[in-house]
């Protein structure tokens, strides 16, 4: 059994909200396509999230290297963590930290209500995409699917 306080990416992350092959011509791209799709899965106003987005961004790149990126944003709309998890199909310049391009993308949606939950959920993804055997498991999935499943809690390098 885990902590009350403990997050999973189960607790983040529906199967719906995955996406394999997704392409983006550009890092601003990248983010009106996932604040769009996060728009949609939440029933919320895509410029809404994506100007949140770019606040962030503003502040210093949330490509964390190895090939990922995380962005997040608060928005007073959210009221649960909402992640939204994709693998580009050619990586792109993300101005990670290491230079290098990403192909890993987790948006990460947190409500401005949460104290400290936010750097949970936060540190919870961030863990598990910088996994090794993770990442590698995420980047040799065929499908969503199987996308999902090896980013889930319950693959086998669990968070």
């Amino acid at each position: 059994m885990r902590p009350a306080d403990a997050m999973t990416i189960d607790d983040i992350l529906a199967p719906s909200d995955v996406v394999h092959g997704l392409r983006a011509s550009g890092k601003t791209a990248l983010l009106e396509d996932l604040a769009r799709r996060a728009a949609q899965s939440l029933d919320l106003d895509a410029d809404t999230i994506l100007g949140a987005l770019v606040r962030r961004e503003g502040l210093g790149s949330t490509g964390v290297g190895d090939g990922v990126a995380l962005p997040h944003a608060r928005l007073e709309t959210v009221r649960k963590p909402f992640g939204l998890l994709a693998r580009l199909r050619e990586p792109l310049d993300f101005d990670a930290v290491d230079e290098r391009p990403v192909d890993l993308v987790f948006l990460l949606l947190l409500p401005t209500t949460e104290g400290g939950n936010h750097l949970n959920a936060l540190a919870c993804v961030a863990r598990k995409l910088r996994d090794p055997e993770t990442a590698a498991a995420l980047r040799g999935a065929r499908d969503a699917t199987g996308l999902y499943a090896s980013g889930s809690a319950r693959s086998p390098s669990n968070v």
